[in-house]
């Protein structure tokens, strides 16, 4: 039986374990260009077999929360250069979370303060946390059809920069309400183009970007993250058939031969099993390495690794408390408390000042 500690190979990378580190926003980049700080802070945490990385805006317009880093410039992409450089001396490897918020953003964050795109003019639920406050989110600008391919290519640009940065591969994010997700939900896509009404047409956005995305770097080095049920800013009532959506997403990613498909078990942070859903089912389809994540513990990791269940396990809020999870985690050592406080901004103080055994 595989266990979670094992090496293993997804696309062209070699890993040393199965505990991935997953995607974290931290909101530490004044600037929105990574600094010392997430240098040492990625460094620390280099044990995991794989890091995926804070999510990182593809363009300007991408942009949905404060002090956020990028990867479209040539200074971003120096900046996370150091990152990589680091993580790689301390052993480790690292993918770029690849970040386009849509509409989940505010006037505040757009040049020239436009309104942010969508796959739809309805405005989100909630609220940003804008530089001067919080702020409703604003309402969006639905991209016209044309519009949509210079997206595809703003992603695919942003994965020859995580390449330029010394990443070892991508992560496109397509979970938690963003703009790919936005396009996916028929309770949010109310296009008549070729993106909108069916399935096939809904799907047609993010099957694009990773084509784009893996013709641009290599198959073997592109993940995509999905959260099927996750559907805390869609409106009321939600969406209809989302097992037959998903399954038709991985139907259709599947000969794109990509390195990993990571899903969000249930609601990101919150319950696991409140909306039925067959993820197995979803896996069969997609054929690739699967990555699972949502409030595993040490024991539920172990277990669906070893029935083959998943093949990697993704660990969020532990790995910012537990620098060294791993080693906890092999060791069945106890876990830090998270500090909540210090999620989101400042300094070191619950960013990189969290012990090791």
């Amino acid at each position: 039986m595989p266990s979670l500690f094992d090496p293993i190979q997804i696309g062209d990378l070699s890993l040393t374990n199965r505990i991935v580190m997953a995607p974290l926003t931290r909101s530490r980049a004044p600037g929105l260009v990574p600094n010392d700080l997430m240098v040492e802070y990625y460094r620390q945490r280099a044990s995991a077999g794989l890091i995926i990385s804070e999510g990182t805006q593809i363009c300007a317009e991408g942009q949905g929360y404060f002090d956020t880093p990028g990867i479209h410039t040539a200074e971003q992409v120096a900046g996370w250069r150091r990152v990589t450089d680091a993580v790689h001396a301390a052993g480790g490897k690292i993918a770029a979370q690849l970040w386009h918020v849509g509409r989940i953003s505010h006037c505040d964050f757009q040049p020239g303060g436009a309104a942010p795109v969508s796959s739809t003019a309805r405005a989100a639920s909630g609220n940003s946390r804008t530089p001067t406050g919080l702020k409703p989110l604003s309402t969006p600008r639905a991209l016209s059809t044309a519009e949509v391919g210079g997206v595809v290519q703003q992603f695919a640009h942003a994965a020859r920069c995580a390449m330029d940065a010394g990443f070892d591969a991508v992560e496109v994010h397509g979970a938690n309400s963003y703009l790919i997700d936005q396009f996916l939900h028929d309770s949010i896509n109310d296009r008549t183009d070729a993106y909108g009404g069916s399935i096939a047409n809904r799907t047609r956005f993010v099957v694009e970007v990773m084509t784009a995305v893996a013709g641009a770097i290599g198959a073997g080095r592109c993940g995509l993250r999905l959260s099927p049920v996750n559907l805390a800013r869609t409106p009321a009532g939600g969406d209809s058939q989302v097992q037959e959506l998903y399954n038709h997403v991985a139907e259709q990613l599947a000969p794109l031969g990509l390195a990993f498909l990571h899903v969000v078990e249930g609601q990101t942070g919150g319950e696991r099993d409140a909306t039925p859903f067959d993820y197995q089912a979803m896996r069969e389809r997609f054929g690739g390495p699967w990555m699972v994540n949502n409030g595993y513990s040490r024991a539920m990791a172990l277990k669906v690794v070893a029935d083959g269940r998943a093949d990697m396990v993704a660990f969020g809020r532990d790995f910012i408390s537990n620098p060294d999870l791993v080693r906890r985690l092999r060791l069945n050592a106890a876990l830090q408390p998270l500090e909540r406080s210090t999620l989101y901004g400042g300094g070191p103080e619950g960013y990189t000042d969290y012990p090791s055994l």
